[in-house]
Order: C-alpha cells, then sequence, then structure tokens
C-alpha cells in the first residue's frame, strides 16, 4: 500500500546477456514487464544495428499479415482470438513461419486475381448482353421510321431530322458505320454535347439507360449506365467518334450487322455468363476455404510477429562485447523486482539451452531515475488523472491516493443531487458489473472507451452525490421528508390565532422562530424539507453553500501544504521546513484559516434571538487588512488586536519566505571557507537540494554514498545568489497571491452546486409539472411522453453537461489549488518493455 504514496525506489542494472541466450531472455522480460531499457548505441543509426535483417524480416511478415487479414475482412470473416496469448517464436521457427506466410500469400494472390478476372469478365459479358438487347430495340425502331415515316418516332433520342437525313445517304449509297458501347450516366450529357460539335451533326446518337447497376471496371464503383449507338458516315467521322469515346472511357463493344449474327453472339454470351457464375463460385468457395483455416492462426501469427518485432529492437539498443561474446544491456528496474530479474534471466537462459547463464549486476548512476506507480483497475483512473497533469518526480509524494477521495467529495459538492447520483451510480455499477465482457469486444468507439475506463471513478462520484444530496436533500429538485420537520406550525398556528381564512387568503406567512415551540430543532442529516416551501430559500442555501465552499477550500489548501512536509523530510530538507513549510502554513492560516474560524464562530455564537443583529463576516474580513476596527461591531472581545496579530504574523511570512532559502545557502556557501571539509559537503548536499532542474532523489542517493566516499572532493561549486533569489521570489509571488485567487476559485463550488440545483428545478416546473397538472384521464396519456421527454433532458443536460462541466472543474481544483503546493510533477514515466503495452501496426490500422 505504501507504493501508492510514493514512486518505487528504483535501481540502475546491467544485463549480461550470451549471444545464444540474449533472445530468450529479452522474450521473458517482454512477457513480465520488469524493466525498461536504455540506449546503449545513440551515435549508432538504425539501419546500422545488428539485428537490421531480422527487425525487415518482422516487417514483411507484417506486410504479409496485413495483406491477409485485410482479405479476411473483406471476406466478412472473424479473426478468433486464443484464450492464452502466444509466446515469441524461438529464432529457429521463424523462417518456417516466413515460408508459411509467404506461401499463403502467394496462393491468395493467385486466387484473388483469378477471381478479380472472372469477375471483370462477367461484367464486360453482362454489359454486352445489355448493349446487344438495347440496341436491337433502337435498330428496329429506325426500320419502322423508314417504313412509316418520322410521325411515328417512339424513342425521342431519334428526332425526324436525323432519320431523314441517314435515309437520304443511304439512298445516294453513302456506307453508314455504327459505334456501340456504355458510358456512365453523369457523362452523357457531355458526350453528346461533344459529339454534335466535333462531328458537325454527321452523326446520329441514340441511348438509353440500362435498367440494372453495373460496378465500373477500373474502379469498382456501382452505378447506372447508359448504352448508346452511334450512327455515322464515312471513315474520317468514324475515327473522331472513336477518340471522343477512348476520352470519355466509354466500354465499346462490337455491334453486329445482322439479327442472325447478334442471335448467335446472344446465345454465345449466355452460355459464356453461365459458365463463367459456375466457375466463379468455385473460386469463392475455394477463397473462402483457405481464409478460413488462415484465420484460425492469424491472431497468434499477429501476436508472435509484434512480440518478435519488439525483442530484435531491444536487443538493437544492446552493445556487444566482443571479449566476451555476450550483449551488455542497461536497464532500470524497480528494486523489489531484482529477484524477479534474475528469475526471468535464468528462465532465459535455460530455453536457450545456454552453457553460461546471464546475469544481473546493480551499477550506481547519477541519473534521474523513472517514476513508478503501481495501480490497479481501481486505481488507474485516478492516477490517470494525477498525471494527466504531470508525472510526478522520483519518490516524489503522489497526490493519487488523497484524490480518491477528495476529487469525487469535490465533484459531488457542485453536483450534489441523491436521484441524479442514484443514476450516475447505477451505469458505472453496470459497467462495473459487466466489465469482462466489454474488455473482450474491444471497442472502437473512443468517448465509450473513456467513459468504460473511468467507470470506477464515476462510480465514486455518484456515491459521493447520493451523499451529497442527501446533506442538500435534494432529489430532482425536490426534498425528501425522511424524519419530518424541525418547524412545529401548530404552534405558530396557535401563538398568532391563525385561522384557516388566514392560510387561505395569505400568501406569505413567516414563521418566526423566536416563539417558543415553533423550531423544535435542528434536523437530523441535512437541511429540512420545509426550506423547500420558503421563499427566502435560495437566499439561506445561497449563505450556506457560500461558506461551505470557503471552508472546504481552505482545508483542501492546507492539507496541501501538509503534504509538502512528506517531501522535504523523504528528501532530507529539513531547512525547508522551517523556512517554507511553516511561512506557509502561517501566512494561509492566519489569513483564511482566520475567516473559517470566524464562520464557525458566528454559527455557535449567535443564536435564534439575536439572529438578526449578526455582522457580516465579509465586512469584518475586509477590516481586518484596513485595520479599521471602529467601523464594524466586533464579534468577540480582544478581536481587533488578535486580527492585527494575525495580519502582522502573515505580513512577517512574506520575508521569510522571499530571504530565507537564499539567504541560508548564500550563508553555506561562504561559510564553509572556514568550517572545514564536513560543512563543505553539507552545503553541497543543501545546495544540489535547492536545485529544481535536478531530482531531489538523486541527490539523496548521492547523500548516502558521502560518507562511505571520505576522500570524495567536496570543494564547494560557483553559487549563483541571483538565481536562487529570484526562483524564490516568484515562488512566493505565486503563493501568496495563489492564497487569495485559489480561495476564491473555491467558490466554484457553490456557483455550480447553485446551477444544477436550479436547472434541476427549473426542468421539472417546466416539464414533468405540465403533465402532472392535468387531472383528467388524458393526463395519464400525456405523462408517458412528457416524462420520456423529461428523462432524456436529465440524462443529456443534467447528468452529461453538468456531469462534464463539474468533472472538469474537479480537476482544476485538483490540478492548480491542491496539487501545486507539494507536486511538482516533472518527473518521467516508468515505460517498461512489455508486451501487452506494445503498440501494433495491425491495431493501428483498425486490422484488428
Amino acid at each position: 500500500m505504501c507504493a501508492s504514496f510514493r514512486s518505487e525506489e528504483m535501481c540502475l542494472a546491467q544485463l549480461f546477456l550470451q549471444s545464444g541466450s540474449a533472445y530468450d531472455c529479452i522474450s521473458e522480460l517482454g512477457e513480465m514487464g520488469l524493466v525498461e531499457f536504455r540506449d546503449l548505441n545513440p551515435s549508432v543509426s538504425p539501419f546500422q544495428r545488428r539485428f537490421v535483417s531480422e527487425i525487415k524480416r518482422c516487417e514483411e511478415m507484417e506486410r504479409i499479415l496485413g495483406y491477409l487479414l485485410r482479405e479476411i475482412r473483406k471476406a466478412n470473416l472473424a479473426v478468433p482470438e486464443p484464450e492464452v496469448s502466444p509466446v515469441a517464436p524461438a529464432p529457429k521457427h521463424v523462417l518456417e513461419i516466413m515460408e508459411q506466410l509467404q506461401r499463403l500469400e502467394v496462393e491468395l494472390s493467385e486466387v484473388a486475381r483469378n477471381k478479380e478476372k472472372l469477375q471483370r469478365n462477367l461484367l464486360e459479358l453482362t454489359e454486352y448482353t445489355h448493349m446487344l438487347r438495347i440496341t436491337h430495340t433502337f435498330m428496329h425502331s429506325r426500320s419502322r421510321h423508314e417504313a412509316l415515316g418520322p410521325q411515328y418516332e417512339e424513342f425521342p433520342s431519334l428526332d425526324a431530322e436525323s432519320v431523314a437525313g441517314c435515309t437520304g445517304m443511304q439512298r445516294l449509297g453513302a456506307k453508314l458505320g455504327f459505334i456501340s458501347g456504355l458510358i456512365q450516366r453523369v457523362k452523357m450529357e457531355a458526350f453528346e454535347r461533344m459529339l454534335w460539335r466535333v462531328c458537325k451533326g454527321y452523326t446520329i446518337l441514340s441511348y438509353a439507360e440500362v435498367d440494372e447497376s453495373l460496378a465500373d471496371l477500373d474502379t469498382g464503383e456501382i452505378s447506372k449506365n447508359v448504352v448508346f449507338l452511334i450512327s455515322f458516315w464515312g471513315d474520317q467521322i468514324g475515327q473522331k467518334v472513336q477518340k471522343i469515346c477512348d476520352c470519355y472511357h466509354c466500354h465499346l463493344y462490337p455491334h453486329p450487322e445482322t439479327d442472325e449474327e447478334r442471335a448467335d453472339v446472344m446465345d454465345s454470351l449466355r452460355t459464356r455468363i453461365q459458365d463463367l457464375n459456375n466457375v466463379l463460385h468455385r473460386t469463392e468457395d475455394y477463397l473462402k476455404q483457405v481464409l478460413h483455416k488462415a484465420s484460425e492462426s492469424a491472431h497468434s501469427w499477429v501476436l508472435q510477429v509484434k512480440k518478435m518485432k519488439a525483442i530484435y529492437h531491444i536487443l538493437n539498443l544492446c552493445s556487444f562485447d566482443v571479449t566476451n561474446k555476450c550483449l551488455i544491456a542497461e536497464v532500470w528496474c524497480p528494486v523489489n523486482d531484482l529477484t524477479n530479474l534474475r528469475r526471468a534471466l535464468e528462465e532465459g537462459s535455460r530455453k536457450g539451452d545456454a552453457t553460461v547463464p546471464s546475469f544481473v549486476n546493480r551499477i550506481p548512476s547519477k541519473d534521474t531515475p523513472p517514476t513508478l506507480l503501481r495501480s490497479n483497475k481501481f486505481t488507474s483512473g485516478f492516477q490517470s488523472i494525477v498525471e494527466a497533469y504531470g508525472v510526478g518526480d522520483y519518490r516524489e509524494a503522489s497526490p493519487a491516493p488523497y484524490t480518491i477521495i477528495t476529487f469525487p467529495f469535490l465533484f459531488a459538492v457542485m453536483f450534489g443531487d441523491l436521484g441524479h447520483g442514484l443514476v450516475m451510480t447505477l451505469f458505472a455499477l453496470w459497467m462495473v458489473l459487466t466489465e469482462k465482457s466489454h474488455k473482450r469486444k474491444h471497442s472502437g468507439n473512443e468517448i465509450w472507451t473513456m467513459f468504460f475506463e473511468g467507470r470506477y471513478i464515476i462510480l465514486m462520484m455518484g456515491l459521493f452525490s447520493i451523499y451529497t444530496g442527501l446533506i442538500y436533500n435534494d432529489c430532482f429538485s425536490k426534498s425528501i421528508n425522511i424524519f419530518g420537520s424541525g418547524w412545529n406550525v401548530n404552534a405558530m398556528f396557535t401563538e398568532q390565532q391563525w385561522t384557516n381564512q388566514t392560510l387561505q387568503t395569505s400568501a406569505l406567512l413567516t414563521l418566526d422562530p423566536n416563539i417558543s415551540g415553533v423550531f423544535t430543532g435542528p434536523y437530523p442529516l441535512g437541511i429540512d424539507p420545509i426550506w423547500n416551501m420558503a421563499v427566502n430559500r435560495l437566499t439561506f442555501l445561497n449563505s450556506y453553500k457560500m461558506k461551505m465552499s470557503v471552508i472546504i477550500g481552505v482545508v483542501h489548501m492546507s492539507f496541501g501544504v501538509v503534504l509538502s512536509v512528506f517531501n522535504y523530510l523523504h528528501f532530507r530538507q529539513k531547512f525547508k521546513l522551517y523556512l517554507l513549510f511553516l511561512p506557509e502554513l502561517l501566512f494561509l492560516l492566519c489569513l483564511f484559516g482566520y475567516l473559517v474560524f470566524m464562520i464557525f464562530y458566528k454559527w455557535l455564537a449567535f443564536s435564534v434571538q439575536d439572529s438578526r443583529t449578526a455582522p457580516s463576516i465579509l465586512i469584518h474580513f475586509i477590516s481586518m487588512f484596513l485595520m479599521q476596527g471602529n467601523a464594524t461591531t466586533p464579534l468577540y472581545p480582544g478581536q481587533m488586536g488578535l486580527q492585527v496579530f494575525l495580519v502582522a504574523m502573515a505580513l512577517l511570512c512574506v520575508p521569510v519566505l522571499l530571504l530565507g532559502k537564499p539567504l541560508y545557502l548564500y550563508w553555506l556557501h561562504h561559510g564553509s571557507k572556514s568550517l572545514g571539509v564536513h560543512r563543505v559537503c553539507g552545503y553541497e548536499r543543501v545546495r544540489r537540494l535547492s536545485e529544481d532542474d535536478l531530482s531531489p532523489s538523486i541527490v539523496h542517493d548521492e547523500e548516502e554514498g558521502l560518507d562511505d566516499h571520505p576522500g570524495r572532493d567536496c570543494s564547494p561549486k560557483e553559487f549563483d545568489f541571483g538565481d536562487v533569489f529570484l526562483h524564490q521570489a516568484i515562488h512566493t509571488i505565486e503563493f501568496c497571491l495563489g492564497c487569495i485567487s485559489n480561495t476564491a476559485s473555491y467558490l466554484r463550488l457553490w456557483a455550480l452546486s447553485l446551477a444544477h440545483a436550479q436547472l434541476s428545478e427549473v426542468l421539472w416546473a417546466m416539464v414533468l409539472r405540465v403533465a402532472l397538472r392535468i387531472n383528467s384521464r388524458l393526463g395519464v396519456l400525456v405523462l408517458a411522453p412528457v416524462f420520456s421527454l423529461f428523462a432524456i433532458l436529465t440524462v443529456s443536460i443534467l447528468l452529461i453537461m453538468e456531469g462534464l462541466s463539474a468533472f472538469l472543474h474537479a480537476l482544476r481544483l485538483h490540478w492548480v489549488e491542491f496539487q501545486n503546493k507539494f507536486y511538482s510533477g516533472t518527473g518521467v514515466k516508468f515505460a517498461p518493455f512489455d508486451f501487452s503495452l506494445l503498440p501494433s501496426v495491425f491495431e493501428q490500422d483498425g486490422l484488428l
């Protein structure tokens, strides 16, 4: 459990891997995900490293598998996932997998080419059939024109002048030529216009649309086509027509001259189409059989290739020791996992049949280790919220354990509604109970994935919203009368001699708590339900929630300041306890802690009898800074003296914050000349701890080694007082001004809570209340659609939009107001070599 409060201790280790078992050792480390490898060949080009040829072989297998998966997707076949993830194949089995994939690629590509060729031939024959059928109608129409005249024309495309011109040319003995084919319907208008302009009217164009939609031979798109028949006179016109048809990518087919030839061609086409359909069906069945067999092993092949390629990438990061003929790797490893690391190397050496086992050697280092914070499925969401701000420094206190409670609580303060919290809890609970089935589906919807990954965050937010909803006594903008009211209306009725007529004629009646018996006592839990009917309900809730926001904000910020103590103690920076922590805490508590004290004092000191004379806390707080004690009535004796003392203490904390740390470091630097070597070494440790560009954990490791090396050079280095002072001045200004702005920022808890409650009340009054006011039987019929509308608006506006708004504001309160008090977030996240974390090119392309 302690690992969640602070990052784990890391160490730098060297792995000595024998050449024969290096592959198996890296494979074992990838399955366990223990270490992060460092690149020992930064100056070597990726194309000049030792295992480039093996990586190219893996990329070739990835290309083949990509082609295979695309063909499987085209065939609408599923790729079953293996129950157990396969391990990386042994190097001696890689060539077998490569040959198997290549044979499969050749077979599939050949079958696919044959299928595509058959489909193209079938499409051409189908087009030819449509062309012959429709042009036959054109020719019979022209024959009727010659026999009966143009007044009996049936096709609008064959005008009388064109038919008459054709008949005149035939009488003169001119030989007509014919070109027939198909063209896309969208090109027909431009095609006809081009024929008319180029051929000067020496062509006759007849066309009709094909009823069936056909696929394009080149693009494969389904489109409407038009069959055309062009009659022309002369070879020169024929050549122009041919060029125009080629320009518009027309599919041209030979045109039979006689009806007998046409009939023979039609019979031949029917026979060939039937034969092609039979062959095509058999080809498709064979292709599906091959793809179905390949799909059973496709996922395993993909995982094996991914792991194999990752292993060779890691081996390229290692350096080769020519003397010992072994590979040397440097890794960051958690200290607690060193035993597992040695066990993994032993297992890899056993699988590789190595005569000399691989081993690990821990080495010292001055480099900054990466940050490792282990998490489970419950804490991973909250850890992601923290790391979205920044990864923590090595061994720095983590805000994640506290965020698990404070984040949903601050959200619930803004979102507090019993009904809405219950709906959110049920939704999150459904995701939690069915998480195994959702993980197996691998949904590609990013929004759903985001909700699912944060299911435990939503669950906690819903549970806390139920709690705050009970405190606010707010359920879909209505109060729940669980324990009865603390106000006795009968006592007021008896005291002031109210009658039924008084109740009916008076729009507003005031319950005076100063009368004995009217106010029987505070409500056991939350707010009394009678406030839901009060005219001054909004005024009361505003005052209540505003003061509550200030109290929560000051407590939250003070807790953040206190957490900085754990960092100072862990990194042995005790001087920061006196020069940073105490002045910061005193400055915050003397000003805004006193504001919280006045809020509680006013609640406790003023009763019902003198509640109207209670002074304004805000006026007192302003007068505290202006030193105007006579302007307001004091809350308690000696208030003015205490306020002057607190303001003076806060002002004295500012120069301590501004000058304390720089002067202390300056004194250590200049006092080391007369205090000896021990003081110099002490200064050196403190100086390094004060620099923000180095991780304090590294310096902590160096401290532990100073005593072990008494002869180490501890001569003081150059100290720049201006840089230290400038950095501390920025920190002081940021903290002092931030205390004011951050406290005001917590008022968003009050503002969003008020906005959520008012939106809920408006939605109830303007939607659901309309149907509930209908007293007739029609109200039952109206209630169902109105309630559906109410539910849709509640989910979309109050749960999703308002919930997202409250989520973002709670996120800001943690990042800016809370975490900046103790959390720097400038570290580097530990990225272990883990097969389960490696992205796959197939997953990126959406093939899996």
